[in-house]
């Protein structure tokens, strides 16, 4: 969702409008992506870098 869309000002009327629009927000807080736990190193500088590439090789044989 783009950030401006939650400045709108926006009027909900009718016992029907609300039931729905709560629904729209239960649904959504109940819809959220799956969170994946990642494990990464950072590569700083040239001596890394070189170090990571040449671990790359080994392990893929070298194809890509």
């Amino acid at each position: 969702m783009a950030t401006s869309s939650i400045t709108k000002s926006f009027v909900i009327s009718g016992e029907k409008q609300v039931e729905s629009f709560v629904e729209a927000i239960e649904k959504s807080a109940n819809n959220r992506p799956v969170r994946h736990q990642l494990s990464v190193k950072q590569i700083k500088g040239e001596a890394d870098l070189r170090k990571f590439m040449e671990a790359r090789k080994r392990t893929s044989g070298g194809q890509r």
